[in-house]
């Protein structure tokens, strides 16, 4: 990957951010799971994506959404409630979706999202031209069914599927360890004979490396596989979650920043100038600045439409 490439992953990384923390200082941010901390398995995978393949995600969607290239004005409205979003103000964080843009959408529901991914990954398969579908779910979706059943049909059928488990290693305040028996959740495919790995969740040039290397497997006819990526996340699990975890922890978890790692690597090596990153501040700054007026700009759900598209 080149410079450019890395560059482009820092200020995806920071708009995200930025975009989350504009987002909170809203009175009307409503309920939402932030991608503090996990920005870069969003932008990782997303790398690895080509424009005709799908993204389904879990309900912590605004960095995957934004990732995948969702004009992020259309993401703040929806986020807030407001007609222009690409559900119309009616989906939310939870069900954040633009299918035509490559962004089949999130799922509120922890597991819900799978089997719809391998349904998406089946459909895609019956077009013959090399999409595939990428499902991203948390470490708490792997104490489901779902997950067992889809890698079932998955390997079965050779479904173009790669499942991607962004362990923050805390299902809300349960702790990973406490839930799931597996030395490591990427052990779970092996049963299936699905190729799996795990790694780093917050550097995220391993994320994009691991990620283009498993899509590569899944798009040439390999069947499904499983990328596991060990992340933190920097907020509590939700915006109305109490915080369990002690403040020596969260200490450490912030030393792993993944926008501070690739800032300063990239420093180090003499790709970027403080300069440079100082210009990318300010870009993001006035990116979500126009994303929120947008916004606001934009109007209200009409009521009179509360039940339009209900079957």
């Amino acid at each position: 990957m080149t410079a450019s490439n890395d560059i482009g992953a820092l200020a995806a990384m920071m708009f995200a951010r930025a975009l989350e923390s504009a987002l909170l200082t809203r009175a009307d941010c409503g309920f939402q799971l932030l991608s503090s901390g996990q920005e870069a398995v969003a932008v990782g995978l997303a790398a690895a994506l080509l424009p005709h393949d799908q993204l389904l995600c879990s309900g912590r969607s605004i960095a995957p959404a934004l990732a995948r290239g969702l004009d992020p004005g259309l993401v703040m409205a929806e986020l807030i409630g407001r007609a222009a979003g690409p559900c119309l103000g009616r989906g939310g964080r939870g069900h954040l979706s633009q299918p035509s843009a490559g962004f089949f959408g999130a799922h509120a529901v922890v597991a819900g999202n799978l089997s719809i991914a391998a349904g998406v990954a089946l459909a895609l398969q019956a077009r013959r031209d090399g999409s595939i579908a990428a499902c991203l779910f948390g470490d708490g979706a792997c104490g489901a069914g779902a997950l067992h059943e889809t890698m079932n049909i998955a390997a079965l059928w050779r479904l173009p599927l790669l499942l991607v488990c962004d362990n923050n290693l805390y299902s809300v305040s349960t702790p990973r360890a406490a839930a799931l028996a597996p030395r490591q959740l990427s052990d779970l495919a092996t049963p299936f004979g699905i190729k799996a790995c795990t790694v780093d969740g917050m550097d995220v040039r391993v994320v994009r490396e691991a990620a283009v290397a498993l899509t590569d497997h899944v798009r040439n006819g390999g069947g499904p596989a499983f990328l596991e990526c060990i992340s933190r996340r920097f907020a509590s699990h939700s915006t109305s979650a109490r915080e369990t975890r002690g403040k020596k922890e969260l200490a450490a978890d912030r030393e792993l920043d993944p926008i501070k790692r690739l800032e300063n690597a990239l420093l180090a090596e003499g790709t970027l100038s403080a300069q440079t990153v100082e210009a990318l501040r300010e870009e993001v700054r006035a990116k979500v600045m126009a994303a929120c007026a947008f916004a606001e700009a934009s109007p209200l759900p009409v009521p009179e439409e509360a039940f339009a598209d209900v079957g």
